[in-house]
């Protein structure tokens, strides 16, 4: 094989044995690095791990791999396991990190680490996760860390070197080997320089019809363009149904091909999969976190059979999933980030604009951008895209579970650890005392609570240390036998409640189970006193509150009730509803996995595992079908 410039030095590193960290532009071709570390360890019956930020990214990446390495590749995400014995397992970072603080004995027989998207170390929900997995990263592992382009790359990699003591190379890619060229939708005419954009006119609204039209008659499909919003996909999706961009020849394809899937993945009678049989046979669809998973792997097939032409997605479509296409529309350049809307970050930009452009297809890919000059100002769209990517910053904020694992091994030496993290390498001096004083408050809370005892982790202690992020609100319903109590339903509506986060303004069901009330209010209570707690310690963010919202949907699923049929007891969306379904079982195995967890609950658990994982909730099973 014949590779890039970039590409044979980080091969040429690693074949010298050295760590190595690639930034470079999305689709420059970074996996054919990792592809060539898990061939050559193949061979050398080394283990190599693979993690991925996502499952959607996960799942792929052990579909692609299978097909080129068949048995020697496995899955491990929490809600899959296939394979767990291979050679090469996958893996979310999550379940790594857990792996390295709860058992590190089963690291030994892996000799790499390939963190795929590592500048998600800077991602303000689960940045830590990897930040940890890089700090207790074992001694004997090499690790390629694949990065979208990232200005601080020499100060990661001095981070990791001065920690590990060891030399960590770095590779830098900063061309295309598809060129992007920008196209601008403003006041309803499309311009090919910014400078062509009118800042005043007539102030005419951009039309979806005119932009299309100009890509179809520029040969700009196919195309995939991004929305920041579910229902705006679907209602973008919907204003195309003038267009018709197959052939007959493509229509019967396309059609035959859907209605294959369709029964593969048995969605025949799926409403959503039936809203979109217009849309395919016209070679349009949408795509997004609220439809099915298998849904969501139709369309993606579709896709890569290049019949379909235009796609409406939201950006986890740009997040390493390989579907490229010859142009990219921007809907807008402002989203939502946490906690308020503002405009796009650069990096963010360019990891989905990286979509456009197929290697080995196209010359150059085409990125047309929505412009609304009450809504943007031009100077932020030009910084934007000429803009320098964002550094990649530290978002360290140690769990609870986290300081159990540490101090059951360190004692209070744990508080020498923070020195090791990027947040105290990249941080001022009162920057690093907080982030000391937080961890320091966590610990205090701990022993105050008794989860610590004469410098002993307490039975609450070792249970809390399994459950990542839900610790104290589950170690506290252990701690008062409440999960022993609890039957096959009680645990599933624990479950579903702890990892729920509801859309803003959605509202619990006034009708709750008289079992629901009753959990409903033992939980708030001690979720009272958790707050509590962490007030009086000045702790922050607060712990998550459990919600409520899908407990009769769980119910009604854990009394074998069809799944079109529980989709009336919520107004959460279908992929939601499955993805918080899978989020409980892997809950359940965590419970289940704690080794002071009684037989009596482990057995309740592993039934309302196995009534819970069935049909479409059932993550392996839409593995296999696939």
């Amino acid at each position: 094989m014949i590779y890039d410039r970039f590409q044979q030095e980080a091969i040429d590193y690693i074949n010298q044995g050295f760590s190595v960290i690639v930034s470079a532009p999305t689709g420059a071709g970074k996996t054919a690095i990792a592809e060539h570390i898990i061939s050559t360890s193949i061979e050398k019956n080394i283990g190599v791990i693979y993690t991925a930020p996502i499952k959607a990214l996960s799942n792929q990446k052990y579909r692609d791999f299978q097909k080129q390495f068949q048995d020697n590749i496995g899955i491990l995400t929490g809600d899959v396991s296939l394979n767990a014995q291979a050679p090469v397992l996958i893996m979310t970072t999550e379940i790594f990190r857990n792996k390295i603080l709860d058992e590190p004995q089963s690291l030994n027989q892996y000799s790499w680490v390939i963190f795929d998207e590592i500048h998600y170390i800077d991602n303000p929900q689960r940045g830590t996760v990897w930040e940890e997995s890089l700090i207790f990263l074992p001694k004997h592992m090499n690790l390629l860390g694949l990065s979208a382009t990232i200005p601080n790359i020499k100060q990661f990699a001095q981070w990791i070197e001065s920690i590990h003591n060891k030399p960590v190379k770095i590779v830098i890619e900063e061309k295309r080997p598809v060129p992007l060229h920008f196209l601008y939708q403003s006041q309803n005419e499309v311009v090919d320089n910014i400078n062509k954009v009118k800042r005043f006119g007539p102030g005419r609204s951009n039309k979806l019809y005119t932009l299309v039209d100009y890509l179809r008659q520029a040969e700009g499909l196919p195309c995939i363009y991004f929305v920041f919003g579910r229902r705006r996909a679907e209602d973008l999706a919907f204003e195309m149904h003038g267009f018709n961009f197959l052939n007959g020849k493509e229509k019967t394809q396309i059609t035959a091909y859907y209605e294959e899937l369709l029964e593969r993945f048995d969605l025949k009678t799926d409403r959503t999969a039936l809203d979109l049989y217009p849309l395919i046979q016209r070679g349009v669809a949408y795509h997004h976190a609220g439809m099915l998973p298998t849904l969501k792997e139709v369309i993606e097939r579709l896709f890569t059979s290049r019949l379909l032409k235009v796609i409406f997605t939201t950006e986890t479509f740009a997040l390493g999933i390989n579907m490229p296409s010859r142009s990219v529309i921007f809907d807008e350049l402002r989203k939502f980030y946490g906690r308020y809307v503002r405009t796009l970050k650069t990096r963010d930009f360019y990891q989905m604009a990286g979509r456009a452009g197929r290697r080995g297809i196209d010359t150059e890919g085409f990125v047309y951008c929505r412009l609304n000059l009450q809504r943007i100002r031009l100077e932020e769209v030009k910084r934007i895209i000429f803009g320098k990517p964002e550094e990649v910053k530290s978002q360290l904020n140690t769990s609870y579970a986290t300081i159990l694992n540490l101090y059951e091994k360190y004692k209070d030496d744990l508080f020498k650890i923070y020195p090791l993290s990027l947040h105290y390498f990249q941080s001022r001096k009162n920057e690093q005392k907080e982030a000391l004083r937080l961890i320091e408050a966590k610990l205090r809370l701990l022993k105050d609570w008794g989860y610590i005892d004469n410098e002993t982790l307490t039975q609450k202690g070792y249970f809390a240390k399994n459950v990542y992020g839900y610790e104290l609100i589950l170690a506290e319903l252990y701690d008062q036998q409440i999960l022993e109590q609890l039957d096959e339903f009680g645990l599933g509506i624990i479950a579903v409640a702890t990892v729920f986060e509801p859309r803003k303004n959605q509202r619990i069901p006034s009708s709750l189970s008289k079992s629901s009330r009753h959990i409903k209010r033992l939980c708030e209570e001690i979720y009272d006193k958790i707050k509590h707690k962490e007030e009086k310690f000045r702790i922050y963010p607060f712990s998550k509150l459990p919600y409520f919202h899908l407990s009769s949907g769980i119910e009604a699923w854990l009394r074998g009730t069809a799944f079109d049929k529980t989709l009336k007891f919520t107004d959460t969306d279908e992929g939601e509803v499955v993805r918080y379904f899978r989020m409980s079982v892997q809950i359940l195995r965590e419970i289940n996995d704690a080794k002071i967890s009684s037989y009596i609950l482990k057995d309740k658990i592993k039934e309302t595992i196995r009534v819970i994982n069935r049909d479409v909730v059932d993550a392996e099973k839409q593995l296999r079908e696939g």
